[in-house]
């Protein structure tokens, strides 16, 4: 069977700055929270391996836009690192070496044929603004946000004309401040609200900042809902589904698409008191700055059921109060990541968002497979054999374009990744990329199996 790719349907790849770059030409106060983490617990990251030399590409990029064009990418998400991007974080003094380097890249990309494809923020939050205002807990950094988002739309505007506020504005305060899994390991439910909020609200002021400086393009937020399935069809487990959906997918995609909070939410909120209090004027600005379009990132389901407990008053709010995770006996699973591999959430995500945001336009921003020990595949050539990734986007993107037969307003694909990168934690432990990167001081790029399918696959515009 051939399914057809519409000739206007992006096949792209995507990355961040932190992932990437290094440390080489950093400043030593300009470390972002991901630096900060990695210097404060090193020891949790596999190897001992993360952001300060990470792929290089602050040295090598032009090796990746080479290849980018080599198989001919058409579209490229990364990030610009907003705590390299200043020296100085109240008067937000730009760091001008690091802003050329942005330049460079956005030019050599489009000097490519490759479409540039800007994040404000990918985790990237000025370390500074965490000791000294406590991160998004503090309005003034969502001020500082949108005069940032200003400067940058400035100085990249005439270039680059599609733009997202945040990346995952949910995953650092829940690994943080919910689960305090993550440095700093401080629960606090409320904090956790309140960030959620808080980027809500930047997000927004960004959107204005964009519209008002009638810069050409369109802005929207990269999001990562789980598709959320729920145990069986009982009221009880359907309930708990509702609830996941609400705390952890809603909580973003009303009020950026739809302009206001759910209003059960907001009940629950006060209710367990981790209300944020916003204030009439916060809340029309946030009404009126939706996003155009969205980013979407999607690995895998959630699935969950009734919680068989009753929740211990002892311990602080979480959402778990409500559902229970569920493993679905048989499923099939990346062992390597951890996840279940599922390819039906791009059909159910893409009718989710025509049936509750207006189908609202979007394409997937983030969708990937990570793979342990990928030495074990390289062929006599040297060269990746890496068919489950081939097979893992295949299944993924034939879903997809069944979505898009079907009326669903999703614009395209993006790979993650273009090339191996660090991912919090795991470092290099999983692959990710169409090209494969040597973890020595060379950090030596070579085309994987899938680099040169994904190339037919553009050429082609047939998925097999």
């Amino acid at each position: 069977m051939t399914k057809k790719i519409p000739d206007t349907f992006i096949l792209g790849a995507a990355s961040s700055a932190w992932q990437t770059e290094g440390w080489s030409g950093k400043k030593e106060q300009q470390d972002s929270y991901l630096d900060k983490w990695f210097k404060e617990e090193q020891f949790v990251w596999h190897d001992s391996q993360g952001p300060d030399v990470a792929t290089n590409f602050m040295q090598q990029y032009q090796e990746d836009i080479d290849l980018m064009k080599e198989i001919n990418l058409t579209h490229y998400r990364t990030s610009i690192n907003w705590a390299r991007f200043f020296t100085d974080y109240e008067q937000l003094v730009v760091d001008e070496a690091y802003a050329t380097h942005m330049d460079h890249v956005i030019d050599g990309l489009i000097a490519a044929g490759v479409e540039p494809i800007l994040c404000l923020e990918h985790y990237e939050l000025p370390a500074y603004y965490i000791e000294q205002y406590d991160g998004w807990s503090s309005k003034k950094v969502v001020d500082w946000y949108a005069d940032y988002a200003k400067i940058v739309f400035e100085r990249y505007g005439d270039r680059v004309h599609q733009w997202f506020t945040f990346n995952e504005p949910i995953v650092i305060q829940t690994r943080c401040y919910l689960d305090a899994i993550r440095w700093p390991h401080e629960q606090d439910t409320k904090k956790w609200m309140l960030w959620n909020f808080h980027k809500t609200l930047a997000s927004a002021k960004a959107i204005a900042v964009f519209k008002e400086g009638k810069f050409e393009g369109r802005i929207g937020c990269v999001l990562n809902p789980e598709m959320v399935y729920p145990r069986s069809q009982s009221k009880a487990d359907v309930h708990a589904a509702k609830m996941y959906d609400l705390f952890f997918n809603q909580v973003f995609f009303h009020p950026m698409v739809l302009g206001e909070y759910p209003e059960e939410l907001i009940t629950l909120c006060q209710k367990h008191d981790i209300y944020f209090d916003p204030t009439d004027e916060e809340l029309e600005i946030i009404k009126q700055h939706t996003c155009d379009f969205l980013g979407i990132n999607q690995y895998y389901p959630k699935r969950v059921k009734a919680p068989r407990f009753a929740w211990n008053e002892a311990t602080p709010f979480h959402p778990e109060m409500y559902y229970e995770p569920f493993e679905l006996p048989g499923r099939r699973m990346n062992r390597s990541r951890g996840w279940e591999i599922y390819p039906t959430i791009m059909y159910d995500l893409a009718m989710y968002l025509q049936e509750n945001y207006g189908n609202i336009p979007w394409f997937i921003s983030e969708n990937g497979m990570g793979q342990e020990n990928e030495e074990q595949y390289l062929n006599e050539a040297g060269i990746v054999q890496d068919d489950y990734r081939i097979e893992f986007i295949r299944e993924h993107l034939a879903e997809l374009l069944r979505a898009v037969e079907a009326g669903a307003n999703c614009e395209g694909y993006m790979l993650w990744a273009f090339t191996d990168c660090v991912s919090p934690m795991n470092a290099f432990k999983n692959r990710y990329g169409l090209v494969r990167i040597e973890v020595d001081e060379t950090r030596a790029r070579s085309l994987k199996k899938s680099a040169y399918w994904y190339r037919n696959l553009i050429e082609t515009r047939q998925l097999e």
